[in-house]
């Protein structure tokens, strides 16, 4: 593959300017890395599996999650070596430093294809990138991941120069450790295949497909866990938007270096692994942005590439670009930059009244894993066996007759779940529980945390009917559309109605009884149907 090297000068090979970009994103790491103390469902799952015992972290991924194994395990070692430090720190420190090393590493892969200064700017492009840095901050295997594909880019390009052994064996176990990490950074092999001469795609060749063979048993074990996978759609509209910006980007910076080594290797690393993904929704939806980080790599060479051609302008061109990233970056160094925050949930839960809880859908008892003292005084209706002893992420549950009358034996009941519009298990487990709250109990107090509504019924006394949950959901966005204190987190006191007749109808929707006076159940309501009750 051809490079740049022969044409820096000495002072350019000495490994400084690569310090310059690692230096950079570990300042960005470690700036707000605690994110005022909240942790996402996501990292909940590493905090949790990585404190397991070994035997019972093993048992689990025999069941579900086995690719991101590898990554519990070095996580569970971490948090064994680091004892008694800031858990939030142990889980985000090796994103941090991971990132902080995928830029040292892509700005010695920019000079080596462009030349000193080109890498300095692809170094520093990377750093600033909003998915770059909010991968940077969270305890989950992809900013690994994606260090480990740039130093595999690295030693491939090292090893189409050089072709001995050594170097293409260097490539092959570097690629397979993220491999190892993650299964999807095996997309990043068709991108390399792309930018190789013809010369060295048969050793390169060869290299991927032991590369394969190694990942062939996590790969079929991780098939049989497809079930963890599920809750992918098709990608929406934001996702397809998102990834067309950022092949425009890439594809306008590559129109300028055309003749130059740096978009052979770079748009194909850029492209290919997102859009594979995209490809493959039609047989199987896996596309999430987070998969394949790495792919921002390539579009930083060609950020870098495209600024060192710009001669005077480009210090305003990064002063802008600064500027206008502001926003985002100090936006990504709060809790509401996730999808929720189960540590606001979790003290939420600590405050309420009452006797038990449910979890609508049971995967969101996640939420109560970060501080399992939240919810101790608490009866879990549902629950079978816990995540730890059933081996499993979010624990088993009884069958639906046990759901129901441990919730008929309860009288005040704290109902968790997503908030209003979010889609629907069809399980009978969770059809049980929203057809007893919406039968048997009145919904009283309300609360809306970050990607969370928490809510407390108490059981219908004799003469009222229960109060269908689409009116409730209705009362809690009223309640919350008004001026909120800073966390957006006091309760919100339902009125009671008072006691009305019982007129009951059928939903054709979910089948549940519901109140008449009410149009449409829960159900209907979230899942955006026009079906009505039938009197």
């Amino acid at each position: 593959m051809p490079s740049a090297t022969s044409r820096t000068t000495p002072s350019a090979r000495r490994p400084g300017h690569a310090l310059v970009p690692a230096a950079l994103s570990l300042a960005l790491g470690l700036w707000g890395i605690r994110r005022g103390g909240s942790m996402w469902r996501d990292e909940v799952v590493t905090y949790d599996m990585a404190r397991r015992s070994l035997p019972d972290l093993w048992t689990a991924l025999g069941h579900a999650d086995a690719v991101h194994g590898l990554y519990y395990l070095l996580m569970h070692a971490l948090f064994r070596l680091c004892g008694d430090m800031d858990p939030l720190l142990v889980l985000r420190l090796p994103s941090v430093l991971a990132t902080a090393a995928a830029a040292g590493i892509l700005a010695l892969l920019g000079r080596r294809l462009a030349g000193p200064r080109a890498g300095l700017l692809a170094g520093l492009a990377f750093s600033m990138l909003p998915p770059v840095q909010r991968y940077a901050q969270e305890g989950r295997s992809y900013a690994v991941v994606c260090a480990l594909i740039v130093w595999a880019t690295y030693l491939l390009v090292r090893a189409a120069d050089r072709r001995t052994p050594g170097a293409w064996a260097a490539y092959g176990t570097v690629l397979l450790a993220a491999c190892l990490l993650h299964e999807f950074a095996v997309l990043a092999v068709p991108a390399h295949l792309a930018a190789l001469p013809r010369p060295v795609r048969r050793p390169a060749l060869r290299v991927a497909l032991v590369v394969c063979a190694a990942l062939a048993p996590l790969a079929a074990l991780s098939a049989r866990q497809s079930d963890q996978v599920s809750w992918i759609g098709g990608p929406g509209a934001g996702a397809l938007v998102g990834f067309a910006a950022v092949s425009a980007l890439a594809l306008a910076c590559a129109v300028p270096l055309r003749r130059e080594p740096v978009p052979r290797l770079a748009v194909p690393l850029a492209l290919l692994p997102a859009l594979t993904l995209i490809l493959l929704t039609p047989l199987k939806p896996l596309y999430v942005d987070r998969y394949v980080l790495y792919g921002h790599a390539g579009t930083a060479l060609l950020i870098g590439a495209a600024l060192d051609r710009l001669g005077r302008t480009r210090a305003l061109a990064m002063a802008a670009a600064v500027l206008a990233l502001l926003p985002v970056t100090l936006q990504l160094r709060t809790p509401q930059s996730r999808t929720d925050d189960a540590s606001a949930i979790a003290r939420a839960l600590s405050t309420t009244h009452a006797e038990g809880v449910v979890y609508l859908p049971s995967r969101r008892r996640v939420w109560s894993l970060v501080d399992p003292d939240s919810v101790r005084r608490l009866r879990d209706l549902a629950l079978d066996r816990g995540p730890a002893a059933s081996g499993t992420l979010y624990g088993t549950e009884v069958p639906v007759p046990v759901i129901r009358a441990r919730m008929l034996a309860t009288e005040r009941i704290v109902a968790v779940g997503d908030p209003p519009g979010q889609p629907l298990d069809r399980t009978p487990q969770e059809d049980v529980k929203r057809q007893v709250l919406a039968e048997h109990f009145v919904p009283t107090r309300v609360r809306h945390v970050q990607g969370a509504l928490i809510a407390e019924y108490t059981r219908a006394v004799q003469g009222r009917g229960a109060v269908s949950m689409s009116g409730f959901a209705a009362r809690a966005r009223q309640a919350t559309d008004g001026p909120q204190p800073p966390d957006d987190t006091r309760w919100h006191i339902q009125r009671r109605n008072r006691p009305q007749p019982v007129r009951t109808a059928v939903c054709t929707v979910c089948t549940a009884n519901t109140n008449t006076s009410a149009r449409r159940c829960t159900l209907a309501a979230s899942s955006g149907s026009s079906s009505r009750s039938s009197v």
